[in-house]
């Protein structure tokens, strides 16, 4: 790596980088069409990439006619993005490049209630290693990004009111790793991030709900493309109450919230209390898919009342999609369960062309959508 610096980017040239790195442009022409500019102001914008270094020409793209123009691409020199998912137990770390492709993956513990300086300082020694191992040989590190599994004010980058994370309401997250790095740094949810990156996998679904279902329980909404936070805790149906025939305290004082129910700590617990002793959430998938009944009963019933509060968002968003993420989601029952529940309590309409499926993305759909995000950050 030769070092940290800020895109050196002004004005239109953001916009004109954003939607090359986006795959939306690949030619003056399409530039010129999707901008708004004229083609003179955007060509002369494009040498100054190109000039710069943040843009390469080379081959050529379909004509309808006359010349083929040549294809625009984000110089592979022109920097890296350092992104992480944080668990409750464990950390997915990533180099993406300016257009959002991984560059290497890792996934190492970290117990996010050891608190936020120690975690933080973790992710920014992580990532140094990272880039001193993997990091291509003189390109710049542009931003930071980071998936926090708690309600995030976008205003501020703080972590407000989290469950199951001591110590970190109203902590200065940006502003801490920004001491660091002194580059722009993305904080977010890591269910809006995983709704981000998976969006793009779902090409003329404009309306998704994207389910984080893992040790804690999610959810990101994507409305008209656009990822729609509200004050920050948009989409948190992790504490809407649901009908049961106990009653349970939930990490956040009150009774009988979803997650209370229906995340993978929830799970965790009860199966420790019926003397299945379990790590991970992906431990009670295993246990589902040995056929083990008291697990697959409780992953039932959790699809079943995450299912009852989706029916509440589908009837009144109509997403095209709900797409289910998180190391749950890997457990047939739940994703059946959400299904039954959804398409019997919502109105026909409302679920006529609605898809109710698991990630296309994978593992590394949160650390794509902070790419995205990160980079309107920086171009911004």
């Amino acid at each position: 790596m030769s070092g940290k610096e800020r895109l050196p980017v002004r004005g239109a040239q953001g916009d004109l980088l954003r939607l090359i790195a986006g795959g939306h442009a690949e030619s003056r022409a399409e530039l010129a069409r999707l901008s708004g500019l004229a083609a003179s102001s955007v060509s002369l914008r494009v040498e100054e990439l190109i000039g710069s270094g943040l843009l390469v020409e080379e081959g050529s793209v379909s004509s309808r006619g006359g010349r083929r123009p040549r294809r625009l691409r984000v110089s592979p020199t022109a920097g890296v993005l350092a992104v992480a998912d944080l668990g409750g137990h464990h950390a997915r770390l990533g180099l993406l490049d300016l257009s959002g492709t991984p560059l290497v993956v890792e996934e190492r513990p970290c117990e996010i209630a050891l608190g936020p300086e120690a975690t933080l300082n973790w992710i920014a020694a992580s990532f140094d290693d990272l880039l001193a191992t993997h990091g291509p040989a003189g390109v710049p590190l542009r931003g930071i990004a980071i998936g926090l599994p708690g309600p995030v004010d976008p205003a501020s980058g703080r972590v407000v009111s989290p469950s199951r994370m001591p110590g970190w309401n109203n902590f200065p997250v940006a502003e801490h790793l920004g001491a660091h790095y002194d580059l722009p740094v993305l904080v977010e949810n890591d269910a809006n991030l995983l709704a981000v990156g998976e969006a793009r996998a779902w090409p003329g679904c404009e309306t998704v709900l994207v389910l984080k279902a893992g040790s804690g329980i999610g959810c990101g909404v994507i409305v008209n493309g656009v990822l729609h936070r509200g004050r920050g805790a948009a989409g948190d149906i992790s504490h809407v109450r649901v009908s049961s025939d106990s009653s349970v305290t939930c990490s956040c004082g009150h009774l009988d919230c979803l997650e209370a129910y229906a995340s993978g700590a929830a799970l965790m617990s009860v199966l420790a209390e019926q003397g299945i002793a379990v790590g991970r959430p992906s431990d009670v998938v295993a246990l589902v898919d040995d056929g083990i009944p008291e697990a697959t009963a409780l992953v039932r019933n959790a699809g079943r009342l995450i299912g009852e509060v989706l029916t509440v968002l589908v009837n009144f968003i109509n997403p095209d999609a709900i797409v289910v993420g998180g190391s749950l989601s890997k457990a047939e029952p739940l994703i059946s369960a959400i299904r039954a529940a959804v398409y019997e309590r919502c109105l026909p309409l409302a679920t006529r062309d609605l898809e109710i499926a698991v990630t296309r993305s994978g593992p590394d759909a949160a650390l794509l959508g902070a790419g995205i995000l990160l980079l309107d950050a920086v171009l911004s």
